[in-house]
């Protein structure tokens, strides 16, 4: 199952999904992220967080939602509801929830500040993510509206 993490940038968050994924997706999963308008370059400090995590960094890499390597099955958007923040809407017939994260890019203040707001971040994503892998995957991929309702639910669990 081929899972995309969506945003706008491509440089945070939905890099954030795609490597805490990955690093913890048994066989058979896999994800990737995209942006509809990508900064084509992934923030410096997801890529120091991430590392100190212990999660690899090697291949990722900000694109466009049109440049996919494979067809998603699901797609998970992660953009959050600051700053009238506009989540695009991928258009395949796929899966689709909304796991609204704010982006760590925009913080501001001191490092310690702005490193917070990144764990946040992931923080956040982590606990999904490990929700979802939680669940009975095997069962719930051939019922998509239990595997949406559960998602759903896991789209409100905070870090």
């Amino acid at each position: 199952m081929n899972v995309l993490f969506l945003c706008t940038g491509n440089s945070c968050r939905s890099i954030l999904g795609e490597a805490t994924f990955n690093h913890l997706a048994p066989a058979g999963w896999k994800a990737m992220s995209a942006g509809s308008k990508p900064t084509g370059q992934v923030h410096p400090r997801s890529l120091a967080l991430l590392a100190r995590e212990g999660i690899s960094t090697e291949g990722y890499y900000s694109k466009s939602w049109e440049n996919l390597p494979a067809t998603p099955d699901i797609v998970i958007s992660v953009c959050g509801n600051a700053a009238n923040e506009t989540c695009p809407a991928y258009l395949g017939p796929v899966l689709r929830s909304h796991w609204g994260v704010e982006d760590p890019a925009h913080a501001t203040g001191t490092d310690e500040e702005i490193d917070a707001a990144f764990m946040t971040a992931y923080r956040i994503l982590r606990a999904r993510i490990e929700a979802f892998f939680a669940l009975p995957l095997e069962t719930l991929k051939d019922d998509k509206a239990a595997l949406k309702a559960e998602m759903d639910r896991i789209a409100t669990l905070m870090a």
